[in-house]
């Protein structure tokens, strides 16, 4: 993208917008023309000031990809951001300058149109200099600055003041392809409605109907969309975001996914008794080792997995295997006309992602399905425990010794293990490379190679250029993120053992009669939106959610802005607790710190990651690291999706070219001979 043609078109367009809206010097203008006229001449002045930042961040920011052939980083994304907002306020602004005059003009909407991608210009023209900063402060193609507790909590001050709401109204998810900004839409506006009955003694289905009829103000008014979506983002607790992310936990929504994606012979959950196991030893066959079963926090406890496979194959209907499942009937059913095919030479041992503290596999079964079809193998999922019930090292000890457990019981799971390879997204990603340096300093045999998508490989507020962009993110907001980062490290441990979740159907049928008294509540209380625009969202809020608005004084500036790069600032303060744990600094939680001795005897890794992701700057620095250890690694970098793009894989053309490059990068690690070839 030729930038500098950008900021040229911006600035002609300007002018001839300011050139109709104007008109005759004797003619006075209207209030919407004078918003308009308003608009123009500060997108003009952040275009004139834009470009020479945006031609020095070009003129370098090569030196901090991966290699010359890998083109991605954090200070290219903010770029390319950039040059997408301009994209988009050149289109709206040919349209008003051709269409101004036109008897069906909307001037109410084209106004606020351009207000808001006009706000969203002025905070990232704050971003890049906060990125610039960043540079600075760090070495040549260091993406993280050196660790510096003060440095990182001026950034995170600067997030917690930062308005950001511009970036979840009108301007939702213009950053990302097109084919998913409805389904951005969709989450964010689901996302404010179930915050309005969250804490309702209800199922997570329950809650979802409920928030159906709350959910029309926000389809209607982006701009209380974007104000509500920040309020939400900010400081709701925990637990609420485990509980909206787990909604796709729901036996209705899994059932949907199930009919659109692959079918497969076999599909069922089991779990592994905390028994001792015996491993050879990688370096000497003739030795062995024990594997105790996970332990921490409160004792020997089971691991729960799901076995997933498009063939049933010899071994997965075993007696052995099916008498670790609960399920009624069997759940493989054996049938005389089903063919059972050997064992397949290859297996993929998964670990799914949702930030350490939501989903299981039954959330991530739509791509898993697909994997095992088009990869001819059996997958086997690891349903770990969840933190901060569960914090490290809980789910890294139940991940180890499911691949241990596989490992020595691969027959039963339809496969030699000849080749095994190690999958993940997200958090998931994070635990396959510990689980490989845990084999390593284990002395089991280390996997044959690793699939990162989109992992967290530092797990500490650190400011890089890419996690600039939790500012924007409506799937990542640094809220969000600090608090799963901060449950896995053990800051919000809450000590419990794992209990068992009823069925969908049980829950429902519990919650009939709430449900049904809540339903007149929940119109009324969306109708009267209508009725009484004047109505505060307060009545909604519950006041432990809510915080009171600062004075603008308040949001005390620890960042010095030259004049013009200064952000708008919010009504609502962030409350976001810094990572002061040391655990956060143990290579099995942060694998981007760990010594050179641990990273040289990984297997290939291989990162798939998205070029608007947060985590961007994590992917691309462990893989410096691998490289400076001489360890095989690549780095697949695919435009314009966020984070999480796996689990959309079935919504647009780019999410299922990235799930096809994930699936070549296994093949890779499972096919040797086949990819040199």
């Amino acid at each position: 993208m030729d930038y500098q043609a950008v900021f040229a078109a911006v600035e002609k367009t300007c002018e001839d917008n300011l050139s109709v809206l104007c008109g005759p010097p004797e003619s006075p203008l209207s209030p919407v023309a004078e918003r308009l006229v308003a608009c123009m001449r500060q997108i003009q002045e952040h275009g004139r000031a834009l470009g020479p930042v945006v031609a020095g961040f070009t003129a370098v920011f090569h030196h901090y990809d991966l290699d010359a052939q890998t083109v991605g980083n954090g200070y290219r994304s903010l770029v390319k951001i950039v040059l997408s907002c301009l994209l988009h306020i050149l289109h709206k602004a040919r349209y008003i300058a051709s269409n101004y005059q036109g008897a069906f003009f909307r001037a109410e909407h084209n106004a606020l149109e351009m207000e808001a991608y006009c706000s969203a210009l002025t905070q990232l023209r704050a971003m890049l200099h906060l990125a610039q900063r960043i540079m600075d402060d760090s070495e040549r193609g260091q993406l993280f600055p050196p660790h510096d507790d003060e440095l990182t909590g001026r950034f995170v001050q600067e997030y917690s003041s930062m308005h950001k709401a511009c970036f979840y109204g009108r301007c939702l998810g213009f950053q990302f392809s097109p084919a998913l900004r409805p389904f951005l839409q969709t989450v964010v506006i689901s996302m404010m409605s179930y915050g309005e009955t969250y804490g309702k003694q209800q199922s997570g289905l329950g809650l979802a109907a409920l928030s159906l009829l709350t959910s029309g103000k926000y389809v209607m008014d982006p701009e209380l969309r974007g104000e509500e979506f920040e309020r939400i983002t900010q400081n709701l607790d925990l637990q609420f975001w485990k509980s909206f992310w787990n909604l796709t936990e729901n036996g209705l929504i899994t059932g949907f996914n199930r009919m659109a994606s692959k079918q497969v012979q076999v599909n069922f959950t089991f779990t592994v008794p905390p028994l001792t196991l015996r491993l050879p030893l990688a370096s000497d066959p003739s030795l062995s080792i024990s594997v105790v079963p996970p332990v921490a926090h409160w004792g020997p406890g089971p691991v729960h997995m799901r076995l997933i496979s498009y063939d049933l194959r010899e071994g997965q209907d075993s007696e052995e295997l099916l008498a670790l499942s609960r399920a009624e009937p069997a759940p493989v059913p054996r049938l005389p006309w089903v063919q059972r095919l050997p064992r397949s030479p290859s297996l993929v041992v998964h670990f799914h992602g949702g930030g350490f503290v939501a989903q299981t596999s039954r959330s991530h079964e739509s791509y898993l399905r697909r994997w095992s079809k088009e990869l001819g193998v059996p997958v086997l999922s690891v349903d770990y425990s969840l933190a901060p019930e569960a914090p490290f090292p809980r789910a890294l000890e139940e991940c180890f010794y499911a691949y241990c457990w596989a490992l020595n019981n691969c027959q039963l799971l339809g496969s030699t293990a000849e080749r095994v390879c190690l999958a993940g997204d997200s958090a998931g990603g994070n635990l396959c490379i510990t689980v490989s340096m845990k084999a390593i300093s284990t002395g089991v045999r280390v996997p044959d190679g690793i699939m990162a998508a989109y992992p967290a490989t530092l797990i500490a507020m650190d400011v890089s250029p890419s996690r600039l962009l939790t500012l924007i993110d409506p799937l990542l907001p640094l809220g969000v993120l600090a608090k799963c980062l901060n449950a896995y490290a053990g800051v919000e441990y809450q000590t419990a053992a794992p209990a068992a979740c009823g069925g969908t159907l049980s829950a429902l049928g519990r919650d009939t009669a709430l449900l049904l008294s809540d339903l007149t509540q929940g119109a009324s209380n969306w109708i009267q939106s209508f009725l009484d625009p004047t109505r505060s969202t307060q009545s909604t809020r519950r006041p432990s959610q809510a915080a009171s608005p600062p004075p603008a004084a308040a949001a005390a500036c620890l960042i010095d802005y030259p004049e013009g790069f200064e952000p708008l600032r919010s009504e609502w303060l962030s409350v976001i607790q810094r990572l002061s744990s040391p655990v956060v600094r143990n290579p099995f939680v942060s694998p981007l710190l760990a010594p050179d001795a641990l990273l040289k005897g990984l297997p290939p890794v291989h990162i798939v990651t998205s070029g608007l992701d947060p985590l961007l700057d994590d992917s691309v620095m462990f893989g410096r690291r691998l490289r400076a250890t001489g360890q095989p690694v690549s780095l697949t970098v695919v435009p314009d999706l966020p984070h999480g793009f796996l689990s959309l894989s079935q919504l647009a053309k780019e999410t299922e070219a990235a799930t096809a490059a994930c699936m070549a990068r296994m093949r890779e690690v499972l096919r040797p001979s086949c990819s040199a070839s």
